[in-house]
């Protein structure tokens, strides 16, 4: 039986403005809670909590005038916001908001589209943003903002490395690249009555590295390299104002959503959860409800993270990039990938088990060799045990009583065997 035309169309507008209110709410939570961790009341006016804030503030940077420098090109400097927002909407399309709802005599799952090859569609979503927060700078035809594009395009790119290798453990495992697959490898019990099976648990090494790695890739703090105010003015969107910087706003507080439901999506089970009980018509609505409660733990994360933590320094962000978590990500994809083939070889081993007691190892095994680690010296790279060279003392001149420099005694000798 064909599906009728408005089961697709109640789909895509229950999840697009379920995203959007969630990207609405989370500026407000943001702005309150990061005022109240420094003694502030944040957005108290407009509305109850000051919750319309964000409204009155999307309005205002609707109407306000926006202006292009001549020097830009002005195509591309138009059409790059505009990539990150579409980007974000796509990526969502194919995460389940909940489960199974039953309406008007019609069953459906609360997702856009549920592909077949729905986590790479995921990655490739991720890596289209890149171009536009490069193309900004670029287009932009100003050293700052071209320096912030580059910035922010190599550390995107470099933490997509080490999430797609996180991503491969969890379809290694799951044997499947199919979103409601994962989804359903999830639910119910783990290697023991009681324990979620949460691919988090048996992957924690790969949760782990995705953890750190999505909030490089939204470029939130600490990891906002691209608009280091001190080097770099307001990185890749410094020649940007109006609606068109709005839209790059957007973007990086959408990527904050989308990333936390990607991770809900892919280590924690999605929309599953206990039910108790309820009829099965309203077992999605409870599912949307755990989906919920799941995002919104990491979206306090990111706000935590903006209020306690300072920015890291470039060079060290790249280091934690390729140095720790892409061969850490490599590792355990390997790791994955044994265990599973071992348990397709030889049934009845407990790949949970394993692979849980293994991350264990892991986790104890790098906490032995990182915390035995002596810090590096944060200034210009000299050994700490050296002592530090002693500044230079300048050259001192005498001055005349007036204000010139009077000349040197050789020089003044000279003088007096060339003079007439």
């Amino acid at each position: 039986m064909e599906t009728p035309l408005w089961v697709p169309l109640l789909q895509a507008t229950v999840v697009f403005t379920y995203y959007l209110l969630l990207t609405a709410l989370l500026i407000w939570a943001e702005r309150r809670v990061v005022a109240r961790m420094q003694s502030r009341l944040g957005p108290n006016r407009v509305g109850p909590f000051g919750i319309l804030q964000t409204l009155v503030d999307g309005v205002k940077m609707f109407f306000k005038e926006d202006t292009t420098p001549g020097m830009v090109n002005r195509s591309i400097f138009t059409v790059a916001p505009l990539i990150g927002v579409i980007a974000g909407f796509l990526s969502i399309a194919v995460i389940p908001i909940g489960g199974e709802v039953t309406l008007f005599g019609e069953t459906f799952t609360l997702v856009v589209a549920d592909l077949s090859i729905g986590v790479l569609w995921v990655l490739a979503m991720g890596s289209i943003h890149v171009y536009s927060v490069f193309l900004g700078g670029w287009a932009s035809n100003s050293p700052y903002p071209l320096l912030g594009g580059i910035r922010s395009s190599a550390q995107m790119v470099s933490y997509e490395i080490a999430q797609g290798l996180a991503v491969a453990s969890v379809i290694i495992y799951a044997g499947s690249l199919r979103v409601s697959d994962i989804v359903a490898g999830q639910a119910g019990s783990g290697f023991a009555d009681g324990v979620p099976g949460w691919y988090a648990i048996p992957l924690f090494p790969a949760f782990m590295v995705f953890v750190i790695g999505m909030v490089a890739e939204a470029g939130r703090p600490p990891f906002d390299l691209a608009e280091a105010e001190g080097e770099l003015v307001g990185g890749f969107n410094t020649e940007y104002s109006g609606l068109r910087f709005g839209m790059f706003m957007l973007a990086e507080f959408m990527s904050v959503v989308t990333m936390s439901a990607i991770v809900v999506t892919l280590f924690l089970g999605g929309p599953s959860g206990p039910t108790f009980g309820a009829p099965e018509a309203f077992a999605g609505l409870i599912g949307t409800g755990w989906f919920l409660l799941k995002m919104v733990v990491f979206i306090f994360f990111f706000i935590l993270l903006r209020g306690a933590l300072p920015r890291y320094r470039y060079d060290r962000l790249m280091d934690l990039g390729w140095k720790v978590l892409i061969p850490v990500a490599l590792v355990w994809t390997l790791v994955t990938a044994a265990f599973v083939i071992l348990e397709q070889e030889q049934p009845g081993l407990g790949t949970d088990l394993r692979l849980t007691l293994a991350s264990i190892a892991a986790v104890i095994v790098g906490w032995l060799l990182f915390s035995g680690r002596e810090p590096r010296d944060a200034g210009d790279g000299l050994d700490r045990h050296e002592p530090a060279p002693g500044p230079v003392a300048a050259p001192t001149t005498d001055t005349a009583d007036d204000g010139t420099t009077p000349a040197s005694d050789d020089t003044a000798d000279d003088r007096q065997e060339v003079a007439p």
